[in-house]
């Protein structure tokens, strides 16, 4: 065993529907992957391929868990998705085997500090911190793929304090679940743990303290904070 200078860090995880729990590796998400949502964020969702940013693993936030309005922002932003989860890694994955790859779903919202966002967009800079902050990762319960099968359509809803705000259906996905994977094992080497946040529907709005997010992917499960 390494003789740790430190104490080392815990293992991000996802609890598992039945008992369990699901190890996370890496945090990849797909942006822009419905179309009307790549027209609202002003692109062409006909023309664009695929592209990548990642959120730290310790920014998942489970169990329901309250999450802490963030700082350095006036303009959060809720993004409901599907989230995948790999069982198995890769490179060069064909889009025909993808789905072997794959261990399961959740429903996860990938929350975003819009306004940090726009100003690193607008000077050409990474995202990372409009992206990746601390509990920026709701999520669900993690479901087997072996209990629910594959979803490619199905409804995908959020709510915030009882009212809709994002609804659509996982059928209008620009790129498929078994595409994003091909497509990102060409990048990257991908691995067990790796979770895949595959994109958002229209009707992201910002969000407030008090605001309560009840997301819903059909077929796969639920996700629920409450910004404070």
């Amino acid at each position: 065993m390494a003789d740790y200078v430190i104490p080392p860090p815990a293992v991000a995880a996802v609890p598992v529907a039945g008992g369990g729990a699901f190890p996370v590796r890496r945090v990849f998400c797909v942006g822009r992957n419905y179309a009307e949502h790549a027209r609202e964020m002003g692109s062409d969702p006909d023309r664009e391929p695929p592209f990548f940013f990642m959120k730290p693993a310790d920014a998942l936030l489970t169990g329901g868990a309250d999450m802490p309005y963030p700082p350095q922002t006036a303009d959060l932003h809720h993004e409901m998705e599907m989230v995948v989860a790999l069982g198995k890694g890769g490179t060069d994955i064909a889009e025909a085997d993808a789905l072997a790859h794959v261990w399961g779903y959740a429903a996860g919202l990938d929350m975003t500090r819009r306004d940090l966002q726009g100003q690193a967009k607008k000077e050409g800079k990474p995202w990372d911190m409009g992206k990746g902050f601390d509990a920026s990762a709701p999520i669900g319960l993690m479901v087997p793929a072996e209990t629910i099968g594959h979803p490619a359509k199905g409804a995908i809803v959020l709510k915030v304090n009882g009212a809709v705000r994002q609804s659509a259906d996982l059928s209008h996905l620009i790129w498929s679940v078994p595409e994003m994977i091909a497509y990102l094992s060409r990048l990257v080497a991908l691995a067990p743990g790796d979770l895949i946040f595959s994109g958002t529907p229209a009707g992201v709005a910002a969000v407030g303290r008090g605001d309560l997010l009840e997301g819903e992917v059909a077929g796969v499960g639920t996700v629920r904070t409450r910004i404070v």
